[in-house]
């Protein structure tokens, strides 16, 4: 067993400079004029207000649904403290309920490739997608903030959006309220509550190459005085996609009861059971054997009659909150889930020269614990109110591959399914118990700090090998100062801990040591409106050592892929957003981010102030916005979105050189019109890369195996109906 301890670390590194940010704004049109929101964060009725949303000093709610707003009140993701967006030293956006129905959103992917900051990467295939921000792949998806493990080259499992009332996307080192995952971002999945009010919705959508789904939503009070309410969803969708023969299919149970078991406590049980299944998932397009892109037709299928991908996910959740007299709340949580899944498949290869087929076959069991308990309220201290949350928590992951042979590499182009038989079974238990103190302290009416720390004990048991590995007390520290420059602007500057242990070895068979470093951030955020409007710009350097980079050469390697420690990686770069409303009628959500990571020092020479992934694009670029009508055309709402992003890069090993191959920058733009035909009935039309960008949503990186050409969505188009009672 790897035991290790971890070591002091500088709380400041002298590598970072003083950032002087300005942020020039104005002030969008005056809401003297606005009837107030409500302030009550309690979900309103699904029927749509033909009125426009206002924007007045009234503050939003944290839940979005029935808001119509592209961004909510306070939320507790990044610290664990209510803080509003301003008042959260890091950058963060919400992906609102209403924005998800304005765009069509379906799954995490979408949410993904629409939040400023983040990479959707689908280089090992379209159904192994994985997440990035920063430089760094995301490791951890949370569900009303409890943390759950994610890795997109197992069985990439994509949340469906149905049940969820927004998603809350902390960028950067998250460690406070995650433990041990790389500096990217946080992405906290917020599931719909029942609401106090009865509500009914039917929806349907009918979109290109027969892409068809519906949804059931229903939720209200169960008993005639309101303290038992519950909501139940259901959804089904059947598509096929612009590859021919592609099939895939997607339902979705949501149920979910509410119960104040008294005036101050209140106690919620749910289950949802999400099943997918698809026939393509593993490999996309092949290089050329000189490492160009083949350029092959869109509609390219390159996998077989029989291959085939199901998973079914099943999870019970619920929480318990009391809250005290004097302001204070005990919250305890707790959530299971297990996936089952089973992969039959194929990819495209050249390992015996010509192209010919590669296939496997592989069974996912895992179940995924979390459970979480914390206090939270004021504390009066030195004439002033601060805030305090303590709490701890624990987190299980029980992870079963069953293998099957044979791994064939050399079969012929359209082959029949092989006779799988199972030969191997790998089983691992990944235990992580933690406690964490956060407080905020009022040091001035201007001023606050918030300084958490994390304790966290890191067991990794490999049931099936002699890879155990153990962290015992590791610290995460957490500094964020805030300073109210008016009623509108605050600077911030923030600092974080960085760790995240490693199961990959090196040639003699040795682990890799964690993954080690600092995340700090600098900033300016404006807030319009008392929170219905928010700007931010933020400036961030991430310092990491440790990180697992495959090895130049795998001669001798006992594992089947062995990794070296790639010495010292920097990410820098610049993280600007706008999201709410504007004005009473125009909500947007957008912003622009550069990063560029790079090695600082590394065993190999040649790497040093080289990119560290070259295949995700520095500079993103995202917009989302729509506009209500007035007057004879009020019942009309119009809006688009545009993502642009710079060019990427893989070096491609082809003969005694290389070759690079290139996705060049480029943009996809979209449309949207929606027509409330009366209180009931609501019509919306999605078009969807509407000038037809031919473009690779991932590149190749080798002739021979692995990651593959992957085409974006072409032009397509979605049309929605809701009925709502």
């Amino acid at each position: 067993m790897f035991v290790y301890q971890p070591q002091s670390r500088t709380f400041f590194s002298p590598g970072l400079l003083a950032f002087a940010i300005s942020l020039a704004s104005t002030q969008a049109a005056s809401a003297a004029d606005a009837q107030p929101v409500d302030a009550d964060a309690t979900p309103k009725p699904a029927t749509l207000e033909l009125d426009a949303t206002s924007i007045t000093s009234t503050q939003l709610g944290a839940t979005t649904e029935g808001s119509g707003s592209y961004t909510t009140g306070p939320m507790q993701t990044a610290t664990k403290l209510p803080l509003t967006l301003r008042e959260t030293p890091q950058a963060v956006t919400v992906i609102t309920r209403q924005r998800m129905d304005d765009q069509a959103m379906t799954s995490i992917n979408d949410v993904v490739k629409n939040t400023p900051g983040l990479f959707l990467n689908q280089d090992s295939g379209p159904g192994r997608q994985t997440y990035s921000s920063r430089g760094f792949d995301i490791d951890n998806i949370m569900y009303d903030g409890l943390p759950s493990s994610y890795s997109g080259y197992t069985m990439g499992v994509q949340p469906n959006l149905a049940m969820f009332d927004r998603v809350e996307v902390i960028r950067g080192a998250t460690g406070l309220v995650t433990g041990a995952g790389n500096p990217s971002a946080a992405i906290n999945m917020v599931r719909k509550r029942p609401t106090f009010t009865p509500q009914i919705s039917l929806t349907g959508t009918a979109g290109s190459w027969d892409d068809y789904r519906g949804q059931f939503d229903a939720s209200g009070p169960l008993n005639d005085s309101g303290t038992l309410r519950g909501r139940m969803l259901g959804s089904y969708q059947d598509a096929n996609s612009f590859r021919d023969k592609e099939q895939s299919d997607h339902g979705l149970f949501y149920g979910i009861t509410e119960a104040d078991l008294s005036d101050s406590t209140t106690a919620t049980l749910g289950f949802s059971r999400q099943e997918d299944q698809t026939n393509f998932f593993w490999g996309g397009l092949p290089l050329g054997t000189d490492g160009h892109h083949l350029n092959l037709p869109r509609s390219t299928y390159p996998g077989t009659d029989w291959e085939n991908k199901k998973l079914r996910i099943d999870t019970v959740f619920g929480d318990v909150e009391h809250r005290f007299d004097n302001g204070w709340k005990l919250h305890v949580a707790g959530s299971t889930s297990t996936l089952d899944g089973l992969f039959s498949g194929t990819y495209l290869s050249r390992y015996n020269g010509p192209l010919e087929t590669t296939a496997w076959q592989s069974r996912q069991d895992e179940k995924q614990t979390a459970f979480d308990t914390y206090a939270s309220g004021p504390v009066d201290a030195f004439g002033r109110t601060h805030e305090v949350v303590v709490g701890t928590s624990k987190r299980l992951y029980d992870n079963t591959t069953k293998e099957y042979s044979p791994y064939d590499t050399g079969l012929p182009i359209g082959a029949p399914k092989p006779d799988f038989v199972r030969d191997g079974k790998s089983h691992s238990i990944t235990t992580q118990d933690g406690v964490y103190l956060t407080t905020r302290l009022s040091l001035a009416d201007p001023l606050t700090l918030i300084l958490g720390g994390r304790l966290d004990w890191y067991d990794y048991d490999d049931r099936a090998g002699d890879a155990d590995y153990k962290v015992t007390r590791n610290l995460t520290r957490y500094a964020g100062l805030i300073y109210k420059l008016d009623d509108q602007y605050s600077v911030y500057a923030s600092y974080t801990d960085i760790f995240n242990p490693q199961t990959e070895k090196d040639l003699s068979g040795k682990l890799l040591e964690p993954i080690v470093g600092e995340n700090y951030e600098v900033g300016i955020k404006g807030e319009y409106f008392n929170g219905a409007l928010n700007a931010s710009l933020a400036v961030f350097q991430i310092d990491q050592k440790n990180r697992a980079t495959q090895s130049a050469t795998q001669l001798g390697c006992p594992e089947l892929t062995c990794y070296d420690a790639s010495g010292l990686v920097r990410s820098q770069g610049i993280d600007m957003e706008l999201q709410g409303a504007l004005t009473e009628n125009w909500q947007v959500g957008g912003g622009y981010t550069y990063t560029r990571a790079h090695y600082l020092k590394d065993a190999d020479p040649a790497k040093k102030n080289q990119r560290f992934e070259t295949d995700t694009p520095e500079h993103l670029f995202k917009l989302s916005t729509v506009y209500r009508l007035q007057g004879p055309l009020e019942k009309l709402r119009v809006g688009g979105n545009v993502y642009w992003q710079s060019r990427m890069y893989n070096d491609v090993p082809v003969a005694n050189s290389t070759y690079r191959l290139e996705q060049g920058s480029y943009a996809v733009a979209d449309l949207m019109a929606g027509y409330q035909v009366n209180k009931h009935l609501d019509l919306q039309l999605n078009a969807n890369n509407i000038f037809d960008r031919v473009y690779y949503s991932a590149i190749g990186a080798s002739t021979t195996w692995g990651s593959t050409d992957t085409y974006g969505n072409p032009r397509s188009y979605a049309l929605t109906a809701k009925y709502t009672f």
